[in-house]
């Protein structure tokens, strides 16, 4: 290994930046950077859900992962301090989402912690869900606020959190899980009445009358009070995720009513970025706010109310190569970071019939994949951490979801995959070196606005 002089979390101990006890983000020489506690440039390396209570099988009890470690380890202990010094050995120096935080001090070294999603949309949308639990209410400022001074609270002062996410995958348009449009479904019914008003009101800025407002959504209202009131079934148009109606795509409309829905989804996301992360910074000023995951890239409008927001805006993205999707969030002159990406193999006994992200043939296949993935994400300057989905094999029965996959970095009975963890333990060894070439590239990334 590389000798490197390193911070105790990992940084570069070479030309520190300010070192405030906290992790933060910073511009420097164009490139982005985490800053650890100690003032070290940091990327944050991490993988996603290190946890003794690993996937139950779907429609049971029973998690085979807890069950093989119970039998190898002597103790949750001892399996902690063991999990936390196998990262350490493979270049990792972050906690993901869904782990237990008590491994970040279990180790020799500590390691950063991201493990928080504070589900804040997601737990105010139970049993009413997405959009429809009305985020323009102010209950969900309450609740929001609440939430997050009982979720972030109790770690304010921890030095180890890297920071918070907000929650993870929110629909905010056509992707795998289906075809709906955030506008229409918000107009559909009246399960929604204070964001409605923002809908309505939105609209009737955008057309001169109701007259111009039913030619491009084909309907028949009398008035605008109609729209206000009367359920709306959605227009004949659709634009579906994975296949195009090519017929629909020449219909003149068309344009103007998805232009309706994007500048709606940015108005959403707007409301919602702006109270969930003044709800996380008062509840953890020294912590920062990692965005919500995104799950697929969302119209303009909503990475740009994220870039406003939040400090670094988070994706998962399980494309073979990251380069073109964090493309898409350069714009917004924020950082970057990946929060799922995963290659599964089909030579781990595995049916890998369900779950994201590309299948390849055996385990070096998997190491390969994750060498290019991550040397090509490196090379971009807005990219400043990468966390691998998942530290353990999913059962091959399926998880509470049905996913099946060769995900881990072990597997379901905890023996290590050695081509894949070697290879992270290089790439990870020379990322910042990678990274820092980035800067000739930089010139092609908007300037990020003045702190």
């Amino acid at each position: 290994m590389t000798d490197i002089p390193r911070t105790c979390w990992g940084g570069l101990a070479t030309n520190k930046a300010e070192a405030t006890g906290f992790f933060r983000v910073a511009h420097i020489g164009g490139v982005w950077w985490f800053i650890d506690p100690d003032g070290g440039r940091f990327l944050s390396k991490g993988v996603v859900s290190v946890q003794f209570d690993h996937d139950n099988i779907k429609g049971t009890e029973r998690r085979p992962y807890r069950e093989a470690c119970l039998r190898k380890y002597p103790s949750r202990e001892a399996w902690r301090r063991a999990a936390a010094d196998r990262l350490h050995g493979w270049g990792f120096n972050t906690l993901g989402a869904w782990s237990e935080p008590e491994l970040a001090r279990a180790g020799t070294s500590p390691l950063a912690c991201a493990a928080g999603v504070v589900y804040l949309a997601t737990a105010y949308a139970e049993g009413r869900g997405w959009p429809q639990c009305d985020l323009f209410d102010p209950a969900f400022e309450r609740f929001a606020q609440k939430r997050a001074l009982e979720i972030c609270g109790p770690l304010r002062d921890d030095a180890s959190v890297l920071g918070w996410f907000i929650d993870n995958e929110l629909q905010w348009g056509p992707d795998w899980r289906g075809e709906n449009e955030l506008l229409p479904t918000i107009l559909r019914d009246a399960a929604a009445p204070h964001t409605r008003r923002i809908a309505v009101a939105l609209l009737r800025e955008r057309y001169k009358d109701v007259a111009a407002f039913n030619t491009a959504w084909r309907l028949s209202l009398t008035s605008w009070d109609d729209l206000a009131s009367q359920p709306v079934a959605p227009p004949p148009f659709n634009r579906n995720f994975l296949t195009h109606d090519h017929a629909q795509e020449r219909d003149p409309s068309r344009a103007r009513y998805f232009a309706d829905c994007d500048a709606f989804a940015g108005l959403l996301a707007e409301r919602y970025f702006a109270v969930s992360a003044a709800a996380i910074r008062t509840a953890a000023p020294h912590h920062l706010v990692l965005g919500s995951r995104f799950a697929y890239v969302p119209p303009p409008q909503v990475i740009a109310a994220a870039g406003r927001h939040c400090d670094v805006i988070s994706i998962n993205c399980y494309d073979a190569l990251p380069g073109p999707v964090i493309e898409s969030y350069a714009a917004t002159g924020r950082p970057c970071l990946i929060g799922e990406f995963s290659f599964r193999g089909d030579d781990a006994g595995l049916p890998n019939t369900q779950g994201a992200g590309p299948r390849v043939e055996t385990q070096a296949d998997r190491a390969a994949g994750f060498a290019r993935y991550v040397g090509a994400g490196l090379r971009h300057p807005n990219l400043i951490g990468y966390h691998w989905f998942v530290h353990a094999d999913q059962p091959a029965e399926g998880r509470w979801d049905g996913e099946n996959s060769n995900y881990g970095v072990v597997t379901i009975n905890d023996e290590v995959y050695p081509e894949l963890t070697e290879a992270m333990r290089v790439v990870n060894d020379d990322a910042e070196w990678l990274h820092e070439a980035a800067a000739s590239a930089a010139r092609r990334i908007v300037t990020p606005p003045a702190a």
